[in-house]
């Protein structure tokens, strides 16, 4: 070790939990009551009435700080950007809806303008999602197919198809709507936090997929019924390959040539990013293009008035909808989380779930389908200087143009270029594919979430999948800690670190001494794992060496008062010449896991030397056992019985046992549980693993020959103790 090498050296007393709490007096906390925190909630007054407002209308806060030179232009500029984005994207995605074209235009609308004043995000773009628009239409075929009859519902006497599938849209929306207000309300945004990035990638691509496929009839100009539920796309893809024949070339002929442009386009945005001011809006060069010469076409006639949502389609789409609550919020949740980081502000999730649940029931009420936000429509926004919101509301005054005044120009374009537009923006979401082989190098069991997840979405359906995907990953997190990575630690020489034993070559292990560490919570799910870990740390069975202990004083007892035994000054010695059995009493089994008992013998038992009349118990080589409890963040009740249990097995064979940097919340926990009794005891527990360690070299001391070799090679470093001659090196 070089003289210049940073170093640290450390006096202080040797420190057991209850030595450290004698010396070191603790604040005592008044930990507050249920009652006194719903007193507290519903407690009212100036500063709190205030902090609401501006909590439940966020805009208020960044408007007082709106730098109008500075961000105004920059606004103006995204959201106009954005806007003709949205404008396309609101088209596309109502096909994937099963819904007219023009229905996307009132999702690319409404929502933007309540997101505005209810949002904590300054630079989403709220509006249709490829995903959440492809579960609306697997919702509206099903209560209205292509071909069949619709479910029998009252609200559709007198509809045609089309505002039969736009009603059914409309009150699913509605019904998410709610139920996002309502976790919102609730305070239950932390569910997001289930939604982990390799489940939501699974589930995207394989909403990807499902996309694609559901586009391919526009882009071969077939007529294919839409399909929902498990198998769907198999069927669908068996569908289109049975009338393969029948394609129209003049459609797939547009789509392609509109994909291979719109592709290099959006290549070369993205390479030149930093030098364009602004996107090329290739998809909507490419729309203008292909509508041509249009026929006057007026959105007002079709727009109408609000309208209520269908009770009776709320009972026949509340297990699809609560999935596309949690989907769009999780999604949008996601992108917003992302432009905080970078931009250095705080979003709140309770408050993104009322703002995107006031949204989408407001939303519903005009006749838009479920709004969430698009990555590829947030990037727009983002890269071409949006800075707040009222990007936003000016990209909903660009849609509202096109609806009022020049809508009647879009009434000619082939569902075939729509099509394309949304297959060319599915890259991102497809190649996500290219994760997993990076997945299951690094880390399998995401790697099966993340397969599973993708494989189920597609074979079963968006809603069956997501909940399979939920599943697999609840059942990881599980399997994590159910069955953690156990470890013997040893003292890396010369220092006071211990490390896995397995991973380093300089280690020093005390005779004698076992340190144990486990690396997760102790519950009931893994409290039997950890007895039997534990069991192969130290090399056997504590309650076995008990019993066998126990049954060879049943023997000895026998044999003394038959005289076949005899105490001398060697000890005990066998009298009898004939074969000894060893007892086979079964009765009182109970008393073969009590403490050994020596009250009653002449002399106490040495069970490590060799025993008379060839009773065998199995050998105890281990005198000190050090359990690390350092990653242990909670025990519940299951686990306090068992590891008293297993502690009290382990002193019963004379075993010490201490547990170090344990948290002080489990402490607290073990004391008001009445955890410790005349056989486990507090003085057990220790600041730090190299107290416990100095602590048991000082009662076992070893032979310091076995330690010369390190002292002439490292620096040693010495905590001050009673018997100073007992330090670790």
């Amino acid at each position: 070790m070089g003289l210049r090498d940073p170093q640290y050296v450390v006096a202080r007393p040797l420190y057991s939990e209850d030595a450290f709490t004698d010396e070191h007096e603790k604040i005592h906390r008044h930990h507050k009551t249920l009652r006194h925190h719903v007193k507290q909630y519903f407690t009212c007054d100036l500063k709190r009435a205030k902090n609401a407002a501006l909590s439940l209308l966020p805009f208020i806060g960044w408007m007082r700080i709106y730098q109008l030179k500075e961000w105004l232009l920059s606004d103006i500029v995204s959201g106009v950007s954005t806007g003709l984005v949205a404008v396309l994207q609101g088209l596309a995605y109502s096909l994937l809806a099963s819904l007219p074209p023009w229905y996307g235009l009132f999702t690319a609308f409404f929502p933007v303008i309540i997101y505005f004043f209810l949002g904590t995000s300054r630079h989403i773009s709220v509006g249709a999602f490829p995903v959440l628009s492809l579960m609306v239409g697997a919702v509206v075929t099903r209560l209205v197919p292509d071909e069949g009859p619709p479910v029998n519902i009252t609200g559709f006497e007198g509809l045609t198809s089309d505002e039969q599938r736009v009603m059914v849209a409309a009150s699913v929306t509605f019904l998410m709507g709610i139920m996002q207000l309502a976790m919102g309300l609730l305070q239950v945004g932390f569910i997001v936090m289930y939604l982990s990035d390799t489940l939501v990638s699974g589930f995207t691509t394989a909403a990807a997929i499902h996309i694609l496929v559901s586009q391919l009839k526009f882009v071969l100009g077939l007529v294919v019924p839409g399909l929902s539920g498990p198998l769907s796309i198999i069927y669908t893809l068996e569908k289109i390959f049975v009338q393969i024949e029948k394609t129209n070339v003049c459609d797939l002929v547009t789509s392609i040539l509109i994909m291979v442009v719109v592709f290099i386009v959006k290549e070369i945005n993205d390479r030149y990013k930093a030098k364009l001011p602004v996107p090329i809006p290739i998809e909507v060069i490419m729309t203008v293009i292909a509508c041509g010469v249009s026929y006057a076409f007026n959105f007002r006639v079709i727009y109408k008035s609000p309208m209520a949502p269908n009770m009776q389609i709320f009972g026949q789409t509340a297990v699809e909808a609560f999935p596309m609550a949690i989907v769009g919020f999780a999604v949008a949740f996601s992108v917003a989380k992302v432009y905080s980081v970078k931009h250095d502000y705080i979003i709140d999730g309770n408050q993104e779930l009322i703002a995107f649940g006031a949204s989408n029931i407001i939303g519903a009420a005009f006749k838009s389908f479920a709004a969430s936000t698009a990555l590829s429509r947030s990037a727009v926004q983002e890269s071409t200087g949006g800075k707040t919101q009222i990007a936003g509301l000016l990209s909903a005054l660009i849609v509202m143009v096109v609806t009022l005044a020049i809508g009647f120009l879009l009434e000619p374009l082939p569902k075939s270029v729509l099509g394309a537009v949304v297959i060319v923006n599915l890259k991102g979401m497809l190649m996500q594919i290219r994760e997993v082989p990076y997945l299951w190098r690094r880390d399998r069991p995401d790697c099966v979430v993340w397969v599973v997840t993708c494989l189920a979405s597609i074979l079963l359906g968006l809603d069956l999948g997501l909940a399979v995907g939920l599943g697999i990953e609840l059942l990881t997190v599980v399997f994590r800690a159910q069955f953690p990575r156990c470890s013997v630690l040893a003292n890396i020489t010369g220092t006071d670190i211990y490390k896995d034993r397995k991973d380093y070559m300089s280690i020093y292990e005390p005779e004698g001494v076992k340190i144990f560490r486990i690396p997760s919570p102790i519950f009931f799910a893994n409290i039997d794992f950890f007895r039997g870990k534990l069991v192969e740390a130290v090399g056997f069975n504590p309650l076995r060496v008990l019993r066998k202990r126990n049954k060879a004083l049943r023997t000895i007892r026998k044999l003394l008062k038959k005289g076949e035994l005899q105490m001398t000054s060697k000890g005990l010695l066998l009298t009898s010449s004939g074969p000894i059995e060893e007892s086979e009493d079964e009765s009182n089994m109970e008393e073969l896991d009590q403490p050994t008992d020596f009250k009653d013998l002449p002399v106490q038992v040495n069970w490590n030397s060799e025993l008379p009349a060839n009773i065998q118990v199995p050998r105890v080589d281990v005198h000190s056992l050090i359990l690390d409890f350092s990653a242990v963040s909670f025990l519940d009740i299951s686990a306090l019985k068992g590891l008293k249990a297993a502690l009290k097995e382990l002193i019963r064979v004379e075993v010490e046992v201490y547990i170090v940097a344990c948290d002080e919340y489990i402490l607290e926990k073990l004391h008001s549980c009445k955890f410790f009794d005349d056989e486990v005891k507090s003085s057990m527990f220790f600041l730090t693993l190299h107290d416990a360690m100095l602590h048991i070299l000082e009662k076992h001391p070893v032979n310091s020959e076995n330690t010369k070799v390190c002292e002439k090679r490292c620096q040693t470093l010495s905590w001050p103790t009673s018997v100073h001659s007992q330090e670790l090196v």
